[in-house]
C-alpha cells in the first residue's frame, strides 16, 4: 500500500519525538511519504494531490480535527468518489479528536497508529457520510467556496466562542477544555441577541424556524467531549444517515442553566429538549438564514462571518480506514 502521511508538527498532545515512533511504525507496514505541513491549507493542498495523483492509495492525517478537515477538503476537491479516491486514515494529535473517536478510535496516538496498522492488515474499512456547507443562491455569499465537515458545523453562539478561542490562541494560550468553558461563559455575558436571534431555519415543503440564537449541525454523534466525557447535542446523528440540527431560540440564564445542564447530562439515547429547542434529524438539505452576519463554524475552524448557508448531507462521501 502507498501512503502519505500528512504531520502536522503543531498538533497539540504529540511531540517530535511521538511523531518520529508513528512514522517509523507506520512505514514498517506501507510505503510512505510522509510531509510536514508548513502553512494553513497546507493539508488541504497534499489532499487535492494525493486524489489527482494515480500512486496513493491512502491519506493519513496526523493531527487534530482542522488538519483532517483540510486533508477531506482537498480529497473532495472534485466531489465524493469513493471508489476511485483515496481512502482516509486518521492519527488523533489534537486536544480533542472528535473526528477519530466518533469513528470509534483511541484518543491516544500510539494505541490509534496500532489499531490502524491492524485495519490496515485486516482490510477494515468503512464509507461515511460528510456534510457539506455552501453560499446560498440568490444571497450576497452565493459565491464563498463550499466547504466540507467531517463532525458538526455551527451558525451564532458556538462559533462565536470557537472565534473568542482562537483569539486567545494567537495570544499564545495553550488549547483547554477550560478555555473553551471561560470563552463561552464571556460570549453568553455579551452576546447582543441571546433573547430574541437572528436565524432562520428552512426547508423545502416545511414551515420555517425562526428567531434561533444558535445552530449546531451535526454529521455524528456525539457534538464533542469534554476531556472523556462524551456531549450529544443530536444523539441520533449517524455517518450513515443525512443531518441532524439543533437550535435553541433562548439564551437567557435559565434556559442556558437548563440547556448546558442537559448537554452535560446528554447520552447517546438523550440530548436537549425544550419550548425554546429544535431537534430535526436526518436531513437531506437547509439553509440557515441571519438577519445580521453572523460567525460560521466547521469541525471547530472559524471560516468568518455568513449571512446564509445551505447545508447537505452528503452520504457515501469518503472511504475511512477504521
Amino acid at each position: 500500500m502507498r501512503a502519505l502521511l500528512v504531520v502536522n508538527p503543531a498538533a497539540t498532545t504529540t511531540s517530535a519525538r511521538t511523531r518520529d515512533v508513528l512514522i517509523h511504525a507506520l512505514a514498517s507496514e506501507m510505503k510512505l511519504e510522509a510531509v510536514t505541513t508548513e502553512y494553513r491549507g497546507h493539508a488541504r493542498d497534499l489532499g487535492r494531490q494525493a486524489a489527482q495523483s494515480s500512486d496513493i492509495d491512502l491519506v493519513v492525517a496526523l493531527g487534530g480535527d482542522g488538519t483532517i478537515n483540510e486533508v477531506v477538503n482537498g480529497l473532495l476537491t472534485g466531489g465524493p468518489d469513493p471508489d476511485r479516491l483515496p481512502g482516509l486514515a486518521v492519527v488523533p494529535g489534537g486536544s480533542t479528536n472528535v473526528f477519530a473517536r466518533a469513528l470509534g478510535l483511541p484518543n491516544d496516538p500510539v494505541e490509534a497508529t496500532g489499531a490502524l496498522l491492524d485495519a490496515v492488515k485486516q482490510g477494515s474499512e468503512r464509507t461515511v457520510g460528510l456534510g457539506l456547507a455552501t453560499g446560498t443562491p440568490g444571497t450576497e455569499d452565493e459565491a464563498v467556496p463550499a466547504r466540507w465537515f467531517t463532525f458538526n458545523a455551527g451558525l451564532g453562539f458556538d462559533a462565536k466562542v470557537i472565534g473568542r478561542v482562537e483569539q486567545q490562541r494567537e495570544r499564545g494560550r495553550k488549547s483547554t477544555h477550560a478555555l473553551y468553558l471561560q470563552q463561552a461563559l464571556r460570549q453568553f455575558l455579551g452576546e447582543p441577541h441571546r433573547r430574541h436571534g437572528t436565524i432562520t431555519l428552512e426547508r423545502t415543503g416545511e414551515e420555517p424556524v425562526t428567531d434561533l440564537v444558535m445552530s449546531i449541525v451535526c454529521n455524528t454523534a456525539p457534538w464533542t467531549y469534554l476531556g472523556n466525557r462524551p456531549v450529544y447535542a443530536s444523539p441520533k446523528a449517524s455517518f450513515d444517515t443525512g443531518l441532524d440540527i439543533l437550535g435553541l431560540s433562548r439564551l437567557s440564564t435559565p434556559a442556558l442553566a437548563r440547556y448546558a445542564t442537559q448537554l452535560l447530562l446528554s447520552s447517546p439515547e438523550k440530548g436537549p429538549q425544550g419550548k425554546h429547542a429544535v431537534s430535526l434529524h436526518d436531513l437531506d438539505q437547509f439553509t440557515l438564514h441571519s438577519k445580521v452576519p453572523l460567525p460560521l463554524q466547521m469541525d471547530g475552524d472559524h471560516l468568518g462571518l455568513r449571512t446564509s448557508v445551505t447545508f447537505t448531507g452528503v452520504r457515501r462521501a469518503l472511504r475511512v480506514i477504521v
